[in-house]
């Protein structure tokens, strides 16, 4: 017997929630997320029929339009630096060399353009395919590879423009920058 459209709705639901609310939370403090997250599986019952066969990358694409129509509407902006600030501290990040590198690398990604933050964002945060971060901001899979080529290029020269402490340490992060989901 198939399931009735509410039962779909919650499995959707119960299934990516914690994902699309982690998305929510890298990108907007902790007070927005409940709003956006309704407003994003509002839409997702609104336009249930039009929910693709993996969701994920829609449910993330929803909750970038949101995100971007409440910016707009508070004429806010958030930087890496207050996105890291919530951010959970990992405990093995300890010495010296790693949080500079660290430090260095959220420094150069926050002179990043938005358009290359949220591609990287995507592809690094999200571990996102080009083929998912495609379907996420509405572009082909040709183009965000074209992005996320030029994202990494402008952030590793912004790196090498401000080095971190360590070479070595520095060397590892633009490294996993360069590597990450190609």
């Amino acid at each position: 017997m198939e399931s009735t459209i509410e039962e779909q709705f919650t499995a959707l639901y119960r299934r990516h929630r914690e994902a699309v609310e982690r998305y929510v939370l890298r990108r907007a403090g902790p007070e927005e997320v409940g709003d956006v997250l309704g407003e994003v599986f509002l839409t997702a019952w609104r336009r249930f029929d039009q929910i693709p066969d993996e969701p994920l990358p829609w449910l993330y694409g929803v909750a970038r339009r949101v995100l971007a129509n409440d910016r707009r509407a508070a004429r806010r902006r958030t930087n890496l630096e207050d996105l890291l600030a919530v951010q959970p501290h990992r405990p093995d990040a300890g010495h010296a060399e790693e949080v500079a590198a660290r430090t260095d690398l959220a420094q150069a990604f926050g002179r990043l353009g938005t358009v290359d933050q949220e591609v990287l964002r995507l592809a690094l945060w999200e571990e996102l395919t080009p083929a998912e971060i495609a379907r996420v901001l509405g572009q082909s899979s040709v183009a965000v590879r074209v992005r996320l080529h030029r994202a990494r290029g402008r952030l590793r020269r912004q790196l090498q423009a401000h080095p971190a402490a360590s070479a070595p340490t520095s060397t590892s992060v633009q490294q996993e920058v360069t590597h990450a989901r190609h």
